[in-house]
């Protein structure tokens, strides 16, 4: 179990966030067509997976936005946004920030994700959804970045996450 908080009071996940050098559990995420996303789905390719609450809130949509504008133009890379947020809400976000560089990805029918990244908060007001993490995933499916963020209401190390990104 790992603590974070929310506005300052401690909040638990499930579990443990893979760090470095683990191999990155397999996931199955939606997309939004409805159709399945899975790591395997992006074989060969670097994976950031940026993971959060909600897209309904500021600091969620300004990861995306910023993923988008600096991590989804790298070469063999591919950015994933997971939440438990619905594919249709996640696709309009998209649609009206001009967001392209992106996939999104729900979790809402897989609770497997946030229970084997460690990353669904078991209580406090979150309690389901899942907590703000970054992980980088090599081309091998082994993490080579890992960041949860401590307070949700922050943003994660975007500069963290490039650094390890290019210099892999």
């Amino acid at each position: 179990m790992e603590t974070i908080f929310f506005k300052g009071t401690a909040v638990k996940t499930c579990g443990n966030v893979p760090v470095a050098s683990e191999k990155a559990p397999a996931f199955r995420l939606v997309g939004k067509d409805l159709n399945e996303i899975t790591g395997q789905s992006f074989a060969g390719k670097r994976i950031v997976l940026n993971v959060f609450p909600s897209l309904d809130t500021p600091v969620c949509a300004a990861s995306v936005r910023r993923f988008n504008s600096e991590a989804a133009k790298l070469d063999n890379t591919v950015v994933v946004c997971a939440s438990m947020d619905l594919p249709f809400a996640m696709s309009r976000f998209c649609t009206a920030e001009g967001i392209d560089g992106v996939v999104t990805a729900s979790a809402f029918r897989s609770p497997e994700f946030g229970k084997d990244y460690g990353l669904t908060m078991i209580d406090g007001p979150l309690a389901g959804l899942l907590a703000r993490a970054v992980l980088v995933i090599d081309e091998k499916g082994n993490v080579i970045y890992s960041d949860l963020v401590e307070e949700i209401t922050n943003e994660p190390d975007y500069k963290g996450a490039i650094y390890a990104l290019k210099h892999d």
